[in-house]
């Protein structure tokens, strides 16, 4: 006879229930309490880029939520210490390549005639590689398809000219842009 207890994981157990809860909860409100307020507003800003993009404010909605759903699982994975010294150092390769790209992105955006879509698309995707093989053993498929979508559409070639040469995205892509100096200016990513 086993020993009561025996076999039980408690950690992974409250870890998969937080998870499971972010996956019901994924509201805005609930999303606030564990992003800051600087990163909401780049949030929310995304979403009036993407809702003017997509024309569609459902598949908007579907985007964001699905940033948000992966930004709140990894930190709960990160604060758990659930990735292994490898995964540790994919994050820490994320991060810098994820940061090069925000700084990449503010630059060509203030300044005339530097934008390169190629390049960006590029460094897009390779920031997508690396999060896929961080989550890989951490994810369900249908995880790493939401992530994957949410890197697709960043990297779509319509979308980024309109970023860096429609003035109708003008009004979401400053505040987004002043945004994004301040998380970098506070070591945010």
């Amino acid at each position: 006879m086993a020993e009561p207890g025996a076999g039980f994981d408690s950690r992974g157990l409250g870890l998969r229930a937080q998870k499971k809860l972010l996956g019901k909860m994924s509201s805005k409100k609930i999303a606030m309490s564990f992003i800051d307020e600087t990163t909401g507003r780049v949030l929310d800003n995304t979403h009036k880029v993407m809702k003017t993009y997509k024309d569609s404010k459902k598949d908007a909605d579907k985007v964001l939520k699905y940033i948000i759903k992966a930004v709140i699982k990894l930190g709960i994975m990160y604060k758990n210490d659930q990735f292994n010294r490898d995964e540790l150092n994919l994050v820490e390769q994320f991060k810098q390549k994820f940061h090069s790209l925000a700084m990449t992105f503010v630059s060509f955006y203030e300044v005339d005639f530097t934008y390169d879509r190629n390049f960006l698309r590029k460094n897009i995707e390779e920031c997508r590689q690396l999060l896929q093989t961080i989550i890989e053993r951490h994810s369900t498929d249908k995880t790493k398809g939401r992530v994957d979508l949410v890197f697709q559409t960043f990297c779509e070639p319509d979308l980024l000219d309109a970023i860096f040469t429609n003035e109708t995205y003008k009004p979401f892509v400053d505040p987004i842009i002043k945004d994004l100096g301040t998380l970098m200016d506070e070591n945010k990513f």
